[in-house]
Formats: structure tokens, C-alpha cells, sequence
């Protein structure tokens, strides 16, 4: 089925919002594989996709994960919410292996780069050279793709609100969440309330936070 977004790239950024309330309509089951397929089109170091999604609708399990999140309005209301985690056992040689042989299927792979990716990815997670922890690596690459998911949901006229108001510890326990997989945020998704969206909150100028060549030094176009 050939779905059409509601909202062009532009439109879908500049119209996003981290909503705080939800209707109890659901989203349509069409639109949230769309959404899915779409959002994993983000990119991972290597290709892990070291990102997992539980997707969490029934009501009773929106209201255990709502007592983990501060008892927060939209966990209880919003008719999808994702638990978004990182994997850490994408360092694994077996994960590493499934990696080449999905990126075999598609001729992304070919044998030299499978032997280098077999040494290289060991030797990263080893000596972590850009990343203090695991987990760092792991939490940086799924929120890349939970900013896609919400883009690509706001493309399709559904709203979503990116959350770190929780108890992972909690959140862990009640969804059987392994030892090696860290929570990094909850995503509600559905439609926004009829109600005034939340005020934009504005962003700072270009030459606030894009600096010349090194830290501090001024940039203008």
C-alpha cells in the first residue's frame, strides 16, 4: 500500500512538538508499520543497530509503565508508547556475523569489508575511543533513531513526546528488560488533544551554537 505523508520533510520538523496530552484514538496499523520501517532507515556505526522497541498499547501495560514514568499524563493516554533501549551485546560475535550476512543480502558487504568489520568492531568497544562507556554508544545511535521515528511520525500527522521522566530500574524490572539493555527514553505516540499545542519554545541563533573551525570562535554564513 502506497501510504502518502500528510506533512513534507520541512513542514513535519518545523510543526513537531513534544506533546503532553493525547486523544484515545488509535493510530491506524498501516501507518504504524510505516512509521516503524520507515524510522529504522537511521543510521548505526558498522550497521549494529544496537536500538529495541518494546511497543507497549494495551491499557494495563501503559498504566504499569505510567507508575514507572511519575505517573505522567501521556504514558497513560497516548494509545502507543515505546520503551526505547540500547543493546549492548551488539559487540557479540554472533550479532556481528548476522550484521554481515544481512548486509550480504543486499550487496553492502563484500568479503574484505566482512573481515575488516570483524576485527574493527571488537577493537572499538575495546578501547572506546570516542565514547566513555557502552552505553554511551548504544544510547547515541537509538536516539538517532527515535529523532526519525518522531520525524516520520509527525510526516503522517502523529505526534509523539520523547521522554527521560522515568525509573529505569522499575522499567526494566516490569517488562523483563535484560541486564544488558538500557532503557534511553519512552516515546507516547497518537494524536495530540484538542487542545493549544504547546507554545514553541525557540531555538537558539546559528552563531549561538555553530562555531568557526574550533570551539568559541564565531561562525556566520
Amino acid at each position: 500500500m502506497n501510504i502518502q505523508p500528510t506533512y513534507g520533510l520541512k513542514d513535519a520538523i518545523e510543526q513537531r512538538r513534544a506533546e503532553r496530552s493525547f486523544k484515545s484514538d488509535p493510530i491506524p496499523e498501516v501507518l504504524v508499520e510505516e512509521i516503524f520501517r520507515l524510522g529504522l532507515r537511521s543510521p548505526s556505526g558498522y550497521n549494529l543497530q544496537p536500538w529495541r522497541f518494546i511497543v507497549v498499547k494495551e491499557p494495563e501495560n501503559r498504566d504499569r509503565l505510567k507508575a514507572c514514568a511519575f505517573n505522567q499524563r501521556q504514558v497513560g493516554e497516548a494509545p502507543l508508547v515505546l520503551i526505547c533501549c540500547g543493546d549492548r551485546r551488539v559487540s557479540q560475535s554472533d550479532y556481528i556475523e548476522s550484521v554481515i550476512e544481512l548486509g550480504k543480502q543486499h550487496n553492502a558487504v563484500p568479503d574484505a569489508y566482512a573481515d575488516y568489520i570483524r576485527q574493527a568492531i571488537p577493537q572499538l568497544f575495546e578501547n572506546h575511543p570516542c565514547f566513555e562507556s557502552v552505553e554511551a554508544w548504544t544510547n547515541r545511535h537509538t536516539m538517532l533513531a527515535v529523532a526519525h521515528l518522531m520525524i516520520v511520525a509527525k510526516s503522517f500527522g502523529v505526534d509523539s513526546c520523547p521522554m527521560e521522566g522515568f525509573v529505569s530500574a522499575q522499567v526494566k524490572e516490569a517488562f523483563k528488560i535484560p541486564d544488558e539493555v538500557d532503557v534511553c527514553c519512552l516515546l507516547p505516540m497518537g494524536y495530540a488533544a484538542e487542545e493549544p499545542k504547546k507554545a514553541y519554545g525557540g531555538r537558539f541563533d546559528v552563531e549561538q551554537v555553530f562555531f568557526a573551525e574550533s570551539f568559541g570562535e564565531r561562525f556566520s554564513f
